[in-house]
């Protein structure tokens, strides 16, 4: 694992020997209020990950649109899918031919979804609308988010891969990762904002370990970056081995995702073929 600087972002990044089949990139950085630097930060920022290699870019949670009290400031900002936020991810990805995944504050008929979206050349692939909600740590996003449909299965099959998509909070139930992976999922990639506080990096970090390990996938993990989130973005192997990580400075995680690798963990640990429950 190296640190670069390309165009004065800060990259990590592990290459392996042989070609890999598919560099992921965990973009770490800090979205403000401001909708509009937001979508031209981000823009750059999916720009520095494609000129890296990376053709699956991770973005946050709440990329579009964050503050420290969303709760009076996202109503105004949201956007619909087929807002100006969701337009610039289309563009980038096209010309990347990258999909590209990132968080907003999606408009409803009825209030506000925090949703995330995975974009590609042809379109919207997945909309995911986070089901497990912040009701935790003295936080409260119930009370001005509407919940996503717990039936949503959020498997888009791209660049060779099936990848699940998952939100922040919903790390800490490893039921929602264990659904992806029973659909057919082989990468899992969690856009979040955790929020900052006691033991925070830790529960990160040993979060996004667990579910790799548990369920024998590659996790890809994009946090935003201090003030308001921990920061620690990084991307997990199947056997828990971090391929590249990042402390709290904004920056670019970038590891390669290898399916070969994937297989040869399924049958040195075959967890998944050795359970006796299943997640309904």
């Amino acid at each position: 694992m190296s640190q670069q600087t390309p165009s004065e972002l800060p990259v990590a990044e592990q290459r392996p020997t042989a070609s890999p089949v598919l560099l992921a990139a965990a973009v770490q950085w800090a979205p403000t209020e401001d909708v509009d630097a937001n979508r031209a930060a981000a823009a750059g920022w999916i720009d520095a990950a494609a000129a890296r290699g990376a053709r699956l870019i991770v973005l946050p949670e709440y990329s579009q649109h964050c503050s420290s009290d969303l709760a009076a400031t996202a109503h105004a900002a949201a956007e619909a899918i087929d807002g100006p936020f969701v337009g610039m991810l289309l563009e980038r990805a096209a010309a990347h031919d990258a999909l590209v995944i990132a968080g907003l504050v999606e408009r409803l008929d009825d209030g506000v979804a925090n949703t995330v979206v995975a974009v590609d050349a042809t379109g919207v692939r997945a909309a995911y609308r986070k089901v497990h909600l912040y009701d935790a740590f003295g936080s409260s996003e119930s009370d001005w988010l509407t919940a996503g449909d717990p039936a949503q299965l959020p498997v888009v099959e791209a660049l060779g891969t099936r990848i699940g998509i998952q939100t922040c909070y919903d790390l800490r139930f490893p039921e929602a990762t264990r659904r992806l992976v029973d659909a057919g999922a082989d990468v899992v990639v969690v856009p979040a904002e955790w929020v900052r506080g006691p033991q925070k990096e830790r529960h990160w970090t040993t979060l996004v370990t667990a579910r790799a390990i548990e369920s024998t996938v590659h996790v890809v993990a994009a946090d935003q970056s201090p003030p308001l989130g921990v920061g620690c973005s990084l991307v997990v192997d199947p056997m828990g081995v971090p391929l590249a990580a990042l402390g709290d400075g904004e920056g670019v995680a970038i590891a390669p995702i290898d399916p070969a690798v994937t297989a040869a963990t399924r049958v040195r640990n075959p967890s998944l073929a050795n359970r006796r429950y299943r997640v309904a």
